[in-house]
């Protein structure tokens, strides 16, 4: 591993061990930067949060600027009312999101993208686009491997109906 190139050599072993982080950078600081592959990594909590299904699409939809609580959930076709408040507490939490609660009866409550949520919402749009620019070949490729699936699903059946219908001597 470089250090211009903080990805692992393709010709280091799978099983190597990956060298510990130089003991001139304070623990503070790497613990701060977090290694998403390290299991106690808290970065996986709010990688978890933005990538979750419905993270992912309250960050597109608040891309578009401040919305109430209903307003979200109709535009998120699928979301019930618990995921989504869920939802918005992981990313509020995470900074990502701010909820602006007037102080009006009846309550009013609304929802926008923090600077850092701005910049989430647009890393999140960048695969969003590339899953909408590719469907047709991902949705191709299951297809074809459910496909070869069933196929081989299909002989064992027929070779299992063989043995079954010989008579044993």
């Amino acid at each position: 591993m470089s250090a211009s190139n903080p990805r692992p050599s393709a010709t280091r072993p799978a099983s190597a061990k990956k060298p510990s982080p130089p003991s001139s950078v304070p623990l503070s600081a790497r613990v701060q930067r977090g290694d998403l592959l390290a299991e106690a990594c808290p970065s996986r909590e709010v990688l978890k949060h933005v990538t979750s299904r419905w993270g992912v699409l309250v960050l597109m939809v608040l891309e578009s600027g401040t919305h109430r609580f209903s307003e979200l959930r109709r535009a998120i076709g699928g979301v019930s009312e618990r995921m989504l408040a869920q939802t918005l507490q992981w990313l509020e939490g995470d900074g990502l999101i701010e909820r602006i609660a007037h102080p009006v009866v009846p309550p009013h409550v609304e929802y926008r993208l923090t600077p850092l949520g701005i910049e989430a919402a647009e890393k999140v749009r960048g695969l969003a686009d590339w899953i909408e620019e590719n469907l047709g070949k991902i949705i191709a490729v299951g297809a074809a491997k459910q496909e070869a699936a069933n196929s081989v699903n299909a002989t064992d059946a027929g070779v299992t109906r063989v043995r079954r219908g010989q008579r044993l001597r």
